[in-house]
């Protein structure tokens, strides 16, 4: 099984996505389930509706899941396996104050050194355990050898046991850790992949100890992708907006077209230009480039026009707020003006609203009134020959005031090709 664990905590992140659909490839690929596992055991965090949220971008990237979880119900399994540990003497109580391990924190820093837990509670024997009544966190023990991985993605790699240290794995109120929660989750939903962001390779080996101290002898592989940078070189963080997956939606990127973008950026396909279904047939984690890819809007832009117009027409009239073929057909057209569905919806909205011309007003009002009265002529030329012989206007005094009063705009595409997909709306466009 493979699985996407994401923290109601927040907007999705790109780099979020870009897990799921990776993850959801693999899993369809292998013919194995998919889990989505929503991470919610850090109260204090989580936001109200948004795991919700997240479920329903998932959904809009054609991501379907075969089974749905949230961590905090097995809440009882964490405590249970951690107290298991204790007994097992592979864990042990940390009376420790927060205040006692800031104070060696800063005394490490001082002294340039990397902070470490010291052990002062790993060797306390049970009476004083029993008989300490301070609050108490639960420290799993480091391990007494490296422990060593092959990510899919990084190749071989090796952690010392200062590396991975006495961490903790049950806070004061007891509620696991993320680490500690993750590995025990991966356990029971028999995971045998977890594709991630490398920004949890330090994470594996502690989550690899806890199998270990568990006694759980399934190998789990590993998948660490590199990190996406904004435009300036750095990591993308919350202040990007194009971070959020909910602001590409809001401005107008279709979801195949941020896909497209997210499995191409920093891999090797075999064409540019593809759906979800398409990369199934081909993906191969072995083509991740180790190093780390760089977020192009402008690139983004490109790959929306191209999945705007491979967009079926009245699906696409429907996206923009418009609900017949033809306006969909109009929409394609506008790809040369508008990289977005809400670039490009602003450019239809303005053919079918009140306009004013102000470089020839006369002009406007007299071919409104007449175009007002028009016969249907299916062809443009016949329209404009007509306009021509009922105005008596000529270059720029006829085609500015036309180009103004059947697309709002003082430029854009040529109205001949406009025309055969506003013609039978020239009712509800002249006004």
């Amino acid at each position: 099984m493979y699985r996407f664990a994401p923290s109601p905590t927040g907007d999705m992140h790109i780099g979020n996505l870009r897990v799921a659909l990776f993850n959801y490839i693999c899993a369809r690929q292998a013919k194995e389930p998919y889990l989505v596992r929503i991470e919610d055991t850090d109260k204090a965090r989580n936001i109200e509706g948004k795991d919700r949220e997240i479920l329903e971008i998932l959904s809009a990237f054609g991501i379907a899941w075969d089974q749905l979880a949230y961590q905090s119900e097995n809440l009882k399994f964490h405590r249970q396996l951690a107290t298991k540990l204790l007994m097992e003497k592979k864990a042990f109580a940390c009376f420790c104050t927060p205040e006692t391990l800031e104070t060696k924190r800063e005394a490490a820093k001082a002294a340039k050194t990397a902070y470490r837990y010291d052990g002062t509670c790993r060797y306390l024997s049970d009476e004083e355990v029993l008989n300490n009544e301070s609050p108490f966190v639960v420290r799993i023990k480091k391990p007494a050898e490296d422990i060593c991985f092959t990510d899919l993605i990084k190749g071989e790699l090796r952690f010392a046991p200062d590396d991975i240290d006495d961490f903790v794995i049950m806070r004061v109120d007891k509620t696991p850790t993320y680490n500690f929660a993750c590995a025990v989750d991966d356990m029971m939903y028999d995971i045998s992949t977890v594709i991630r962001g490398e920004d949890h390779v330090s994470n594996t080996p502690k989550q690899i100890l806890i199998h270990r101290y568990l006694g759980y002898d399934r190998e789990i592989r590993y998948a660490h992708l590199p990190i996406i940078l904004n435009e300036t070189g750095k990591k993308m963080s919350k202040r990007d907006d194009a971070s959020s997956v909910k602001w590409l939606l809001e401005e107008g990127f279709l979801p195949s077209a941020i896909t497209n973008y997210l499995i191409l950026i920093g891999n090797k396909t075999p064409v540019e230009i593809f759906t979800l279904e398409e990369a199934i047939s081909w993906f191969d984690l072995k083509n991740i480039s180790k190093a780390p890819a760089k977020f192009d809007i402008d690139k983004l832009r490109q790959l929306n026009r191209e999945h705007i117009r491979m967009t079926e027409s009245r699906l696409l009239s429907t996206l923009i707020g418009y609900s017949s073929e033809e306006i969909g057909e109009l929409a394609k057209l506008y790809t040369e003006e508008g990289s977005t569905l809400k670039e490009i919806k602003a450019k239809i909205d303005k053919i079918f609203a009140d306009k004013r011309c102000d470089d020839f007003p006369e002009e406007f009002e007299k071919l409104k009134n007449i175009a007002k009265n028009a016969p249907y002529f299916k062809e443009f030329n016949d329209f404009k020959s007509y306009l021509t012989k009922e105005s008596g206007l000529k270059g720029k005094a006829l085609f500015k005031p036309l180009r103004v009063l059947l697309t709002g705009a003082q430029g854009g595409p040529n109205l001949s090709d406009l025309y055969p997909y506003i013609r039978n709306y020239l009712g509800e466009i002249i006004k």
